[in-house]
Parts: structure tokens; sequence; C-alpha cells
């Protein structure tokens, strides 16, 4: 694990809007199309603001979450409708969206239509991670339901999960996913969020779920 900590969460985002933009470029020398991983959450927004007018290829870019909330993508609390605002937008407005919602009653009823729109694109090229003051990180929560399936390096690239303190299914990426990704990057603010990551690294993955992505991850941290 490599921690970068910045002066201000403006410079961290304006740095780190460029590392993935240098990273998508680079992947898009040897690749036809390239695919980001990017949380939800109200973390990632400033990054995607200075993402979003970067010069790239974005025609060539497929978007998609690490994870999504079971609500329909016009919810206030859809990931994808911040993704639609934040970051696809812009210059960015030419990458494609890879959609972790359909529209169905529960993730169950569509989570292999959805898997099939994502197994050509792995492994991912660039992936942002979030993590909670829990030490969840994607979707993949201490105390969830298929915790320890989300956690298996035999996992099936997507999982639907329920976990205490989460108010609607979710649907995430699952670990051994998150770590084939070419390059992974972790941003979090705050003393808070600090404090759980240096706890997350003396604990089992099962505990804190984020310690099992943490190899090779850059760290991006500002207060």
């Amino acid at each position: 694990m490599n921690l970068i900590e910045y002066a201000d969460r403006e410079m961290l985002a304006i740095d780190l809007a460029d590392k993935l933009a240098s990273e998508l470029r680079a992947s898009l020398d040897s690749h036809d199309r390239v695919t980001l991983a990017v949380p939800g959450g109200t973390s990632p927004g400033p990054v995607f603001d200075a993402l979003c007018g970067v010069r790239l290829d974005w025609g060539r870019v497929d978007v998609m979450l690490t994870d999504e909330r079971w609500v329909p993508t016009d919810h206030e609390r859809s990931n994808t409708r911040l993704l639609r605002q934040r970051l696809l937008t812009d210059r960015a407005s030419d990458a494609r969206l890879v959609p972790l919602y359909a529209d169905a009653r529960q993730p169950e009823d569509v989570l292999a239509e959805i898997e099939l729109e994502i197994k050509p694109r792995l492994p991912l090229n660039v992936v942002l991670l979030g993590m909670g003051a829990d030490m969840h990180t994607a979707s993949i929560f201490p105390g969830a339901d298929l915790l320890a399936e989300a956690l298996a390096s035999d996992a099936p690239v997507l999982l639907p999960m329920r976990a205490p303190g989460a108010p609607e299914p979710r649907i995430t990426i699952t670990a051994h996913v998150l770590n084939g990704a070419l390059a992974k990057h972790l941003l979090i603010f705050g003393s808070e969020k600090r404090d759980a990551l240096e706890k997350a690294r003396t604990l089992s993955p099962e505990e804190a779920p984020v310690a099992a992505v943490l190899d090779g991850m850059t760290v991006h941290w500002a207060e």
C-alpha cells in the first residue's frame, strides 16, 4: 500500500483526476477500449468534477460503478444518478456507461444479465474505491449476508449484498475482481477514515473488508 497525503481536498481531487487520466491514456495505447470503475457516495464528486473535463479519448472508455444501491437511477440515493451528474458530463459525456442496475424488484432477478455486460471488460483497467468508517469498500460490508462469498478467491464477478445499516439491497463487484485491476486507488477524507484505514491493516478482511484490496493500492488522503 502506498499512501499519498495532500495539503487539502481540492489539491487531492485535481492530482487524483490527473493520475486516473494518465493511467487511462496508457491503457488506451495498448487496448481498443478500457474500463474505469468508480465508487458512489459524496467523496468522489470533486474528483469527477476535475476528471470529466480532461482531454482523453472518452469514446473508448467504459465507465461503471464498483457498487450500486438497488434504487431507481433517478432516486436521490442512486450512485448512477451521481455518475451521470458529476462524471459523465463535459468531455466525459462521450464515455459509455456500463449499468450496474436494471429495472427489477431485487438484484438477484437480473444479476446474470448485468454480469454478462461486465465480463468482457475484465480485467478492469483502473479502479477508484472509497471506504466507510466501518471499513467497508464497494458494498462489501462487515456483517453482510454474503461477506464470505464476496471475499472468496473464486467469487463470481458480482454479488447481491444486504448488510446491517444499509437501508436497501446492494449489488457489488467482488474483492478478487477489484484486485485484478491494473491500477487501484482508494480515496479517503478526514482523520476518522485515516484512523479506520490504519486499523484495517491490522484486522482480517472479515472484520475490515477494505483489507482484502489494500495490496498494491495507492491511497489518497486529505483532512
